[in-house]
């Protein structure tokens, strides 16, 4: 069963999928977790773009984290992190994940649209998205999870 794409994500939950969008665009750089050929984890910075339906990322030729995901597709992203401002903690809106397999998807293009032949582009198929914020009064940590299985849960935690 293919999982789905950021479309799918889209479709069934909008609002959720806005706010994801949005805590990822907050900043160019996010970390990308993959597992290196012992098994053990490899925490990379990387770029990501939300296009045509999608989520893509990629990784120049040679780069560990692209061989990584050739091996073994499954990875995780976290968006830019950013700290709840003292005094303001129930406006932060919180730190988004996203996780799945990444499949091949060509080569990297450049912003003129030409192919450069040193890059690896992979578009997810997503098997999990998650928000983590606080509540309003910033007295419970809010967990509010994706899942194509069970579709969007919210859990509230002291």
């Amino acid at each position: 069963m293919a999982m789905p794409a950021w479309k799918a994500i889209e479709q069934a939950e909008p609002e959720f999928a806005g706010r994801v969008r949005r805590l990822f665009d907050a900043g160019r750089h996010k970390t990308i977790a993959t597992l290196r050929a012992d098994g053990s984890p490899r925490v990379s910075g990387i770029e990501c773009e939300f296009t045509d339906g999608d989520l893509r990322f990629g990784s120049m030729t040679g780069a560990r984290k692209g061989a990584d995901l050739k091996r073994d597709p499954r990875f995780a992203l976290h968006g830019p992190a950013f700290h709840p401002e003292e005094g303001k903690e129930g406006d932060w809106p919180g730190e988004a994940k996203i996780a799945g397999r990444a499949i091949p998807a060509g080569p990297v293009a450049t912003d003129e649209g030409s192919e450069q032949p040193d890059g690896q582009m992979f578009a997810a198929d997503i098997t999990e998205v998650v928000i983590t914020r606080l509540n309003a009064e910033a007295t419970k940590l809010v967990v509010e999870s994706w899942t194509p299985e069970q579709g969007l849960r919210r859990v509230e935690r002291d």
